[in-house]
């Protein structure tokens, strides 16, 4: 065999992994689908042929991976948040409660602004604890060794580290509504519903839904902050460095390379199919895809345990996201920033409402980003399963939906649009692998995080199946653009 290690995808998991493995010696070959790397970290040609970063605004890999693989990053800046209240009102945020932060705040309410730096703090204090969490391999419960009982150990004295308030504070936070937490620390609805709006982005969840502390904790961590981190030059940069790095040390990848099934005998790896019926051979193959792919689409029921199975069956995706991008003639009228319409906690409930029961949301939750003339709509929600309609029939609905609601914030907007290309949650799936459409490979919730990520007793990135590895966003660490889940598994195989 040519390569001692496969690896399906070349996300900015696949690749983080890849990179690992290869500067521990080992032949890596990256096997993608797409005529271009990245996974959801993409920038490129859309509709006419406009650039755009097509499904995230920003990101930044974990400082760690950074530093571990030498990694040559473009440069970043950090935006504020601003969300964008009826009358032309404007609330500013931003993570380092700076003079602008707190006088914008101050105008709707005195004390909110004077509560606002010990909320940053205490944020910050959680998002470092979530960090820890996510560099900590996780036991494969209920049998925990003494090797997977220290890293716990250490676990559970950062936390004491925050101290008794702090770590009492991040305890109770991790299962509370984004509504209950706002609730403790403002008074003013704009001001609970921009941190809100950060909780809920990219999951199918409400404000008021349990657990949504959590979601805004993880969405703080990977934006340091609020806002997103634009790169300079679009986000797939990213990329570009992991792939720089991975061929100055040995490895490679082959692109417009399309896995069709993982081949096992024996509950063990033997190699993989691709799409034209070429077989390459190899006895340790590490998935970035979403483990409900991996199992049930590459590997196949038949060759698993039928309880693994139906755990596997019941991973929870449930996408509902979709992008609206515009080019423009650059006359928008949007301020800079990351943008959101999200004028009240109400408001952004009332649009996953709608969700549930399977509609698209009428009045969305929308974050809009600018890069020159080309704006870019986040629209939550749009389910993936439709009850009624099928996307087909409602793409010219969500583009009109989009549009209006931005307009409503930017009346020059719609006179500037000179193409619209929209990406429904059926488009994330077929262009992007996203199964159900879910960014997050599984939905960030309450019974789907740490040691039960992605399945109760699977959470060490092994399978039952022998040389089968996850390393995608559905595993412990995954879920936005970090890398984190991918230096985990590559820290796994090699620990062995």
């Amino acid at each position: 065999m040519a390569h001692d290690i496969i690896v399906i995808g070349a996300g900015l998991n696949g690749l983080v992994a890849a990179n690992y493995l290869a500067k521990a010696g080992k032949r890596v070959l990256v096997l993608e689908r797409r005529a271009m790397a990245g996974g959801q970290a993409v920038t490129e040609p859309l509709g006419s042929g406009f650039g755009v970063d097509a499904l995230h605004a920003g990101g930044q890999l974990r400082p760690d991976i950074i530093k571990d693989l030498g990694l040559a990053m473009p440069p970043t800046t950090s935006e504020p948040l601003v969300s964008l209240l009826p009358g032309g009102q404007q609330l500013r945020l931003t993570a380092d409660a700076d003079e602008r932060t707190i006088g914008s705040i101050a105008r709707l309410s005195k004390q909110d602004a004077a509560r606002w730096p010990d909320f940053v703090a205490f944020m910050q204090e959680a998002a470092g604890f979530l960090d820890a969490a996510y560099r900590t391999p996780m036991p494969r419960l209920p049998h925990v060794s003494l090797s997977q009982g220290l890293p716990l150990a250490k676990l559970a004295l950062n936390l004491r580290r925050l101290g008794p308030r702090d770590m009492f504070r991040v305890i109770r936070a991790l299962p509370m509504s984004a509504l209950e937490l706002t609730e403790e620390w403002f008074e003013t609805d704009a001001v609970r519903a921009a941190v809100s709006a950060v909780a809920v982005h990219g999951a199918t969840l409400g404000p008021m839904s349990a657990g949504s502390g959590y979601t805004l904790m993880h969405n703080w961590l990977n934006r340091g902050g609020l806002g997103h981190r634009r790169v300079e030059g679009g986000i797939g940069r990213l990329a570009e460095a992991l792939v720089t790095a991975l061929e100055a040390r040995g490895g490679e990848i082959r692109l417009s390379t399309d896995v069709k099934g993982i081949l096992v005998d024996n509950m063990a790896v033997r190699g993989v199919r691709l799409a034209g019926g070429e077989v390459i051979a190899g006895s340790m193959v590490v998935s970035a895809a979403d483990p409900r792919h991996t199992l049930l689409g590459l590997v196949g029921a038949p060759e698993l345990p039928p309880h693994f199975v139906w755990q596997m069956q019941s991973i929870k995706m449930r996408g509902s996201v979709a992008k609206v991008h515009l080019l423009t003639d650059g006359n928008h009228g949007l301020p800079a920033g990351t943008l959101v319409i999200a004028p009240s906690v109400r408001h952004i409930e009332r649009a996953y409402d709608a969700a549930k029961y399977g509609r698209m949301s009428q009045a969305p939750y929308l974050e809009i980003t600018t890069s020159g003339p080309v704006v870019s709509l986040h629209y939550q929600y749009a389910p993936y399963a439709l009850r009624e309609q099928d996307w087909s029939q409602e793409r010219t609905v969500l583009e009109r939906s989009a549009v209006d609601a931005a307009v409503g914030v930017s009346p020059s907007l719609r006179e500037s649009i000179r193409e619209v290309v929209s990406l429904t949650p059926l488009d994330l799936e077929r262009t992007y692998g996203l199964t159900e459409g879910d960014l997050n490979h599984g939905q960030l919730i309450l019974d789907q995080m740490f040691f039960m990520r992605p399945l109760p007793g699977w959470s060490s990135h092994a399978t039952p199946v022998e040389g089968l590895y996850l390393c995608g966003n559905g595993v412990h660490g995954g879920g936005g653009i970090s890398g984190a889940s991918g230096r985990n598994a590559a820290r796994a195989i090699l620990k062995g």
